[in-house]
């Protein structure tokens, strides 16, 4: 129970610290360090079960008995009906960060029509701590949505004052997804992707958003902080931004994913401002990873990356280790 006070939820308190220069022009790179272990499967014991389904965007965090959750993204069932987008949340528990094949839990979240969420379009969960209080942000298949809890288990959707869940968006068609929270001196940043269809020069290639908070609730408008990559063409190029904050070199640190599957991939960059990472270039990448969808972790004093399994049967686990650029 110790260690649930130094734990770093998805790194969001590293974050913490406010922006500052990078007066020493010291720039560190991640690098993983030895092999991975495996602590999720492709589960199918609940009713949406396909021979297609694949687990996919997924957060992982520590509740207040110490257990670690991990909550999946999966996509490819029956879910949402006909028509419906076919995807809910599944969660899985371990004792330990570095145990394997973690217990499988069943279904954790779907989709709730009546709530303005689209049937079977639930994606890409995020879980911070503040305070005493769990915050889960995730995507609706249009707009970035709210729950919270208590025990980190058991999560509440936040209902807004038009009865439905969806806390902003970025219009019809674009597909605001991957939501991410990080926090910056006293504001939180909530970071986001969504096709962008306003920027003739994108040609609907996708865009990493922030939007920033007081109080996890009411959020400022929206700034592209990232567009596009070299490694990728179209709406899918810069999938789950996950954002940290390194204090020695004093940057932040965005990854993104290009490409799911066999050949994964997902672009580093580096940047001493939170909001900015490149327009249209790569002149802030650091680095290229083999992952998908990556989570960091900080477990007393040692980082951890949480990746999608290149077979798209499971999820796994790394150490990773940050070396000089």
């Amino acid at each position: 129970m110790k260690n649930i006070s130094i734990i770093l939820i998805s790194v969001f308190v590293l974050g913490i610290v406010a922006q500052t220069s990078n007066a020493s022009g010291l720039i560190l790179a991640p690098q993983i360090e030895g092999g991975w272990w495996q602590v999720a499967g492709n589960p199918r014991d609940h009713k949406y079960a396909t021979e297609r389904q694949e687990p996919v965007d997924f957060a992982v965090w520590q509740a207040v008995d110490g257990t670690w959750q991990l909550w999946s993204c999966i996509r490819g069932t029956t879910a949402g009906g006909k028509n419906g987008k076919t995807r809910f949340f599944y969660r899985w528990e371990g004792q330990n960060l570095t145990d394997t094949d973690w217990k499988p839990m069943g279904i954790a979240m779907e989709a709730d029509p009546s709530l303005g969420e689209t049937p079977g379009g639930l994606q890409a969960p995020h879980v911070v701590k503040a305070g005493n209080t769990y915050h889960m942000f995730y995507g609706d298949w249009v707009n970035i949505c709210h729950a919270t809890s208590k025990d980190g288990k058991n999560f509440t959707r936040v209902i807004q004052a038009n009865g439905k869940t969806g806390m902003f968006n970025e219009g019809d068609g674009e597909h605001a997804r991957d939501p991410m929270v990080l926090k910056v001196g006293n504001r939180y940043h909530c970071y986001y992707t969504a096709h962008s269809m306003r920027s003739p020069a994108t040609n609907h290639r996708g865009v990493n958003y922030c939007r920033i908070s007081t109080d996890l609730q009411n959020w400022g408008s929206s700034k592209i902080v990232a567009e596009g990559s070299v490694y990728g063409k179209g709406p899918y190029c810069a999938e789950c931004p996950h954002v940290i904050y390194l204090p020695e070199p004093k940057r932040y640190y965005l990854f993104n994913t290009q490409r799911y599957g066999r050949r994964q991939h997902a672009t580093v960059f580096s940047s001493s401002d939170a909001l900015h990472y490149g327009i249209n270039d790569n002149r802030f990448e650091v680095a290229t990873l083999p992952v998908a969808a990556p989570e960091i972790i900080l477990l007393d004093g040692r980082y951890y990356i949480a990746s999608l399994m290149p077979s798209l049967e499971g999820i796994q686990i790394a150490k990773l280790k940050w070396v000089k650029k």
